[in-house]
């Protein structure tokens, strides 16, 4: 046989696969720490997107395909009078959820997004429940989407702990796509082999480019790419439940899966010899870790690693706000990654840019002791040069320290600390943050604020009558848990 033949026995599924689906089908969510924090998840969540909903950059593209569409037992859209297939629901709630860049983060080798999968699972369980009840069945309680919440934060997150994608330029959206789909397929009832079908239809799919998140190329689909993550999550989902095969090494076939092809090219990084295959690398198994870590961004629509500059700078707000004429420089103290993705120069497109942008997102604060989603838009922007202005007295620098902290398991800090020089040679204290109040070492102080957030952003869609019940239903663990998808759904309908 010629060398060059390619021996055509079909393998095992990748272990990769195998242990993904192995825990949705198998692990029982035990933890009440991680249980309450998905509670809080959700509330946030939900808020963000709705929340979204006053920006027309965003609404626009929600609704069916094909107006006009009218839907059985359709899945519905928070604040929104849409009712969709799950396929477009999924898109739309992933969607709003993302706009403003104000929902969970995780911070680790790769970053994301985890809340980003409710967008499928929200989506799929309010059809499913209207499906089970027309033929009368039980609907799913809201207990399984908290469920489905917890392990696709940790299918995605502990993928991330130690796998970098950003460094050879991948989004972190293929991991929303791979943990939406394992959770999902189980919620529709799907045995091993079709989960295991899906998750390698989903990495099929991986090659996710971050060019759409970088200077000069930032933009808005950064807003809605997760949706559409999650919603292909639900299309493969559906193939597998119809008997759509699997691609079982995906992952680790050679030349052809996804490792060679997109995960061991060489960069400046991290240099990869040409005939090696780098492969996932695992600190721990799958349980509910992420969870009870997850990153709440509770007080600024900011990229998270802009989180704690935009603290500081509030912070210095009343020492700089009569003197921003007389700034010489502003020093910002920051880690490694936050260069990397954030800090820009020169000039800011639109509201995505500015919202990735650590000169911005600490200048605007500086100046105006605060920073809101509006703050991005090009109005705001371009009736205040003093953003910029500060923005080009900005000199940034990596602290050691905090880059190692940030990755250190017990640590994860996020750190920033900003300085002020004036002209006349004084300077402000330097004003450092280390954990944002949204971080597991702040739960006590962040949680209140959190459900304060959640109640706000419910006064912008709903009355108050509707906000009270909603707040108070998310409120009380046990009652949620028992409550039927469906009639959670019915709270959030408008019209």
């Amino acid at each position: 046989m010629s060398a060059n033949v390619d021996v055509n026995n079909r393998p095992d599924y990748d272990q990769v696969i195998q242990d993904i689906a192995d825990y949705v089908i198998n692990f029982k969510v035990e933890s009440q720490e991680a249980l309450d924090t998905a509670r809080n998840c959700l509330m946030d969540t939900l808020g963000c997107g709705l929340l979204a909903l006053r920006f027309p950059e965003c609404t626009k593209h929600l609704g069916p395909v094909v107006q006009g569409t009218v839907v059985p037992n359709g899945a519905r859209v928070p604040g929104t009078s849409l009712s969709l297939d799950p396929v477009k629901a999924a898109w739309d709630i992933g969607c709003i959820i993302r706009w403003l860049d104000y929902n969970d983060t995780w911070l680790a080798a790769e970053w994301g997004h985890p809340s980003d999968n409710l967008g499928g699972i929200l989506a799929v369980a309010d059809h499913l429940s209207q499906v089970r009840l027309s033929n009368g069945e039980a609907p799913l309680s809201m207990r399984e989407v908290l469920e489905g919440m917890i392990m696709a934060h940790e299918i995605q997150g502990v993928i991330a702990l130690e796998n970098s994608f950003n460094r050879v330029g991948l989004c972190h959206v293929l991991l929303v796509r791979v943990a939406s789909v394992a959770v999902v397929t189980k919620m529709m009832g799907g045995d091993r082999e079709q989960i295991m079908a899906a998750i390698s239809q989903a990495w099929v799919d991986g090659s996710a480019l971050r060019t759409y998140r970088h200077a000069p190329n930032a933009g808005s689909r950064k807003s809605w790419a997760a949706g559409d993550a999650t919603s292909r999550a639900v299309r493969l989902a559906d193939m597998s439940m119809r008997g759509e095969m699997g691609i079982p090494s995906v992952l680790t076939a050679p030349q052809w899966g996804f490792y060679d092809v997109s995960f061991s090219k060489t960069n400046k990084d991290q240099a990869i010899k040409p005939d090696a295959q780098r492969q996932f690398s695992f600190s721990q198994d799958y349980g509910t870790y992420v969870m009870e870590n997850i990153l709440f961004k509770i007080s600024f629509p900011a990229e998270f690693h802009a989180q704690t500059a935009a603290e500081a700078a509030v912070i210095l707000h009343p020492q700089v706000k009569d003197r921003l004429a007389d700034i010489d420089k502003i020093v910002i103290r920051t880690h490694e990654s936050a260069i990397r993705i954030i800090s820009k120069s020169g000039p800011l497109a639109n509201a995505a840019d500015r919202d990735h942008c650590l000169q911005y997102m600490a200048a605007v604060p500086l100046a105006f002791g605060n920073l809101i989603a509006e703050h991005y838009e090009d109005d705001f922007h371009a009736a205040n040069p003093i953003i910029d202005e500060l923005r080009n007295k900005m000199e940034i620098t990596e602290d050691k320290r905090f880059t190692a902290e940030y990755l250190e398991a017990d640590k994860r800090s996020i750190a920033n600390a900003i300085q002020v020089f004036f002209k006349d040679g004084t300077s402000t204290e330097e004003v450092a943050v280390e954990y944002p109040v949204g971080h597991r070492r702040r739960r006590v102080e962040g949680i209140p604020l959190l459900e304060q957030k959640f109640k706000n952003n419910l006064a912008t869609r709903f009355p108050n009558r509707q906000c009270q019940t909603i707040f108070s239903l998310c409120k009380d663990q046990k009652a949620l848990e028992q409550t039927p998808v469906n009639r959670f759904m019915d709270l959030f309908v408008i019209g």
